[in-house]
């Protein structure tokens, strides 16, 4: 009933953040889903120095960058340092992130209250996973991947690859 209307909004780069290590369906989803609302999205890809990942930031930008070809109006830049910064420094006014769980609400809504505090005039946009991904997880991703369990259908075939190379040696 929607389709081919474009919705006119105030909202016109909108930033879909993450460490996405690795980039996984669910995440994939929440992507494509944000790009039918907005004219402008940044996965903005987080370096965060307190983590060790499985890929490198540069790895990681472009296994997204192959997993978002299909999305025209959808961009990927690593970033560190605090989310609103970012936003500010691309000129983004909204902030897209997806739910699987109420334990994700809670920990992501106090974060949008403090980007909030910091940013006032930034938004946060919550949008809930589809049921097929809501246990789906990077984490799980790595797991199972290094015992041995099929990663098919989770991640995009590109990550798939990588992931099996990581762990396996295989190309």
């Amino acid at each position: 009933m929607n389709e081919g209307i474009i919705m006119e909004s105030k909202y016109v780069k909108a930033i879909c953040p993450g460490s996405f290590d690795p980039i996984t369906n669910g995440h994939v989803d929440i992507i494509e889903r944000a790009s039918q609302l907005f004219p402008e999205v940044v996965v903005g890809v987080l370096q965060n120095p307190h983590k060790k990942p499985l890929f490198s930031i540069e790895d990681r930008v472009d296994l997204i960058k192959l997993a978002v070809l299909h999305l025209p109006n959808v961009s990927v830049c690593a970033f560190e340092g605090l989310l609103v910064d970012f936003a500010r420094k691309i000129n983004a006014n909204l902030i897209v992130k997806g739910l699987r769980a109420i334990s994700d609400f809670e920990i992501e809504f106090q974060m949008a209250l403090n980007n909030k505090r910091l940013s006032p005039e930034i938004e946060t946009m919550f949008m809930m996973t589809r049921n097929e991904y809501s246990f789906l997880s990077s984490s799980m991703i790595k797991e199972l991947a290094q015992f041995g369990g099929s990663i098919q259908g989770l991640v995009p075939t590109e990550v798939e690859k990588a992931i099996h190379k990581k762990f396996c040696g295989m190309s």
